[in-house]
């Protein structure tokens, strides 16, 4: 069933990426939602625990995934699947967006601070732009989804993008956490916009 295939793709998902995107977005909803200066805020992200913020924003983002996920799979598998994969590059996109050049880390060490500035901003249009050729191509095979594949990737990448900046701007640039949280934006809202796409 169409539920279940929702549920099983979710936690796969989260399986290969070991909780880490997650957690990162758990830490990053605390760190926003505490609405402290940007180095406690950053000290929050940096606790093992999660507060209400970040439960409350894992628990929505979940739900939303599952269910924008159900109503593929409710369609058929295949439709169920390209939307999978199409989640999947959407996050991987949302990660070379994270760090472009122009994009400081927030803190020295972590993991912010060995990718931040990395990719070129051709790096990353062409990147997305190969990633959302594939995609159209995959959706041949279920005839309106090579339009909107790539159409609802560059949503869920233009919300990464979004969250990018209001953290920049609230941290004063990455961390391994942000780019978490970017990528299960850049899912979400891909889900998201496919649900709304039919």
């Amino acid at each position: 069933g169409g539920l279940l295939g929702a549920v099983t793709a979710v936690g796969v998902l989260a399986a290969l990426t070991r909780g880490l995107h997650l957690d990162g977005l758990a830490d990053v909803a605390d760190g926003l939602g505490s609405g402290k200066p940007a180095e406690d805020a950053l000290r929050i992200m940096k606790q093992s625990d999660i507060g209400p913020f970040g439960v409350l924003t894992l628990l929505l983002v979940l739900l939303v995934q599952v269910a924008a996920l159900a109503g593929q799979f409710g369609q058929s598998p295949l439709r169920g699947a390209l939307a999978v994969l199409a989640s999947a590059v959407a996050a991987r996109c949302a990660l070379a967006w994270g760090c472009l050049r122009s994009v400081p880390a927030a803190r020295p060490g972590g993991l912010g601070a060995m990718v931040a500035g990395t990719v070129t901003p051709a790096g990353a249009v062409i990147g997305t732009l190969v990633a959302a050729l594939a995609l159209a191509a995959a959706g041949l095979f279920d005839g309106w989804s090579a339009v909107r594949l790539p159409l609802a990737v560059a949503l869920g990448a233009g919300g990464a993008r979004l969250l990018l900046g209001r953290c920049v701007r609230r941290f004063g640039g990455i961390t391994g956490d942000v780019l978490g949280a970017m990528a299960e934006t850049a899912a979400t809202g891909t889900l998201f916009a496919l649900a709304l796409l039919g």
